[in-house]
């Protein structure tokens, strides 16, 4: 769950405890250029106040002006589709693309909101599944490997922390790319056996995992939902963690150094270490985009960066991809 999307549980949450009348909306599916996939959702009011967004805008407008005219009188969740023409585009004048299918619920059950709220809190994952034509909602346990279902007639999406940050070392950089990536929604865990930095975290949300770095990778079982970074420039640490990493489904690996420490790295790694060619090709290093970054906040930024670019297919080893032609777009309902 994005924090954005938290923020429309958290409102749907107050409306409910103030007895206001309020719909949940949520992107069952998308064709085409679409601003937001599926699972997205907002919660809007019955007197036309928004939370969260299902589209760039166009499809907001006309479903508050739905609501204030009355349009949303069913008492079950019911689907609404949005299509898109070229000729509808110009016609309407609307910026936002894609083809979507819209489940609507008029009456959000508040103790499945506050289940799903504590599921969150705890942080675990969590399922939340929905059917056309049927009031009830069910909140059950989810996993990372998880994604969102959409069947025409029921919807199930995912809801928590998916996704996980290891950082090993407590320093400077650490404290800012934690806090940077607890804001995409990643659940940090830190891990530095050196007392002198230890001691010193204060991010809060990140957890301090004890022990050494390469028990700690081990233990979390890491899967393709995952990160590591390595951050203590010392290899004693760096390298036995990157070693376990490498070795995992993870989706990202990355070590500070400069360009010759980092091939440096590589060879130790290939030298005295049981990996193979293609798994010391998985190392990000030196970590993060090449940005120019100098100062702990930047780097951190360069860092997420990369992972984002990772993450969401946009690079590979020849660096970012470029970028794609967008579509013309234009909303109307279908």
């Amino acid at each position: 769950m994005h924090s954005t999307d938290r923020q429309v549980l958290d409102a749907a949450r107050r409306w409910a405890a103030a007895g206001q009348h309020f719909f949940l909306v949520t992107v069952a599916r998308t064709w085409g250029s679409a601003p937001r996939p599926a699972g997205s959702w907002m919660a809007l009011r019955a007197d036309g106040q928004v939370q969260g967004s299902v589209s760039g805008g166009c499809v907001e407008s006309d479903l508050i002006e739905r609501v204030l005219d009355g349009r949303f009188e069913s008492a079950a969740p019911f689907l609404l589709k949005y299509g898109v023409t070229q000729e509808e585009a110009a016609s309407f004048g609307l910026p936002c693309g894609g083809t979507m299918e819209l489940v609507i619920e008029p009456r959000p059950d508040p103790l499945a909101l506050e289940q799903l709220s504590t599921r969150i809190g705890q942080g675990q994952l969590a399922r939340r599944s929905i059917t056309v034509g049927e009031a009830q909602v069910a909140i059950s346990a989810g996993s990372a490997r998880d994604a969102v279902s959409w069947d025409g007639r029921t919807l199930t999406t995912v809801h928590g922390a998916a996704w996980r940050l290891l950082i090993v070392g407590a320093g400077q950089i650490s404290s800012y790319l934690a806090q940077m990536a607890q804001a995409l929604d990643y659940q940090v865990l830190v891990c530095d056996p050196r007392s002198e930095y230890a001691e010193q975290w204060r991010v809060p949300g990140a957890t301090l995992l004890p022990g050494m770095p390469d028990d700690a990778v081990v233990a979390l079982n890491l899967d393709p939902h995952s990160a590591v970074v390595a951050l203590t420039h010392d290899p004693k640490l760096d390298d036995m963690a990157l070693l376990e990493a490498l070795k995992s489904p993870a989706f990202y690996v990355g070590a500070l150094g400069s360009t010759l420490n980092s091939e440096r790295r590589r060879a130790r790694l290939l030298e005295y270490f049981d990996l193979s060619q293609a798994e010391v090709d998985r190392l990000h290093g030196p970590v993060g985009l090449p940005i120019g970054s100098r100062t702990p906040p930047e780097i951190a930024v360069a860092i997420l960066a990369e992972m984002i670019a990772v993450r969401n297919g946009a690079w590979s080893q020849d660096g970012l991809r470029p970028k794609r032609t967008s579509a013309p777009a234009g909303c109307v309902a279908a």
